[in-house]
């Protein structure tokens, strides 16, 4: 018996992927991942650091430093996230609007193991949770006094885990 179908069988041609739309896709997705690294590492500040011989400021001597507390929490990396908390209040004659301390962590030998040189920022608010602010913002006149919280994603594994030396190494005021 023999069927006749009305399709006939014709056999195609195999078809050659053209790969060209999808190397240039990939090639477009590496240019931008390499731009976005690029930007986000030029962004990023390295810390600063001060000679620990480094006088202090002139006007250091106004600003006393006290009460320092210090605590840990983890943040989403793993990792710790160390704050020194203190008061620090202007005893002088002229409004300050900027505050930059030099930061001094020690190991068991007393050698420092860490230096780091930021600006300070002043406690805003501490309800629901603990916000600052750059000194600029609410600059601290002629006998006022503040709270201040200083800000180490990383601490050198070699601290001894006492507290750091804190100087004022610079003032802007005016």
């Amino acid at each position: 018996m023999s069927t006749n179908s009305p399709i006939d069988f014709v056999p195609q041609k195999s078809q050659e992927r053209n790969w060209l739309p999808l190397a240039l896709a990939a090639v477009v997705v590496i240019l931008l991942s390499v731009v976005l690294v690029l930007t986000l590492e030029r962004g990023r500040k390295a810390p600063t650091v001060t000679p620990i011989s480094a006088k202090a400021d002139p006007y250091a001597a106004s600003l006393p430093i006290s009460g320092l507390v210090m605590s840990e929490s983890g943040n989403l990396a793993g990792g710790k996230v160390t704050y020194v908390d203190g008061h620090i209040e202007n005893t002088g004659a002229r409004t300050v609007t900027g505050i930059t301390v030099q930061v001094l962590f020690r190991d068991t030998a007393k050698e420092v193991t860490q230096n780091e040189t930021l600006a300070m920022k002043l406690i805003r608010m501490r309800e629901p949770y603990i916000d600052v602010e750059p000194v600029s913002a609410a600059p601290l006149k002629p006998g006022d006094g503040r709270d201040f919280r200083l800000i180490f994603d990383a601490v050198s594994p070699d601290w001894n885990g006492a507290y750091p030396e804190i100087r004022v190494v610079g003032v802007e005021a005016r």
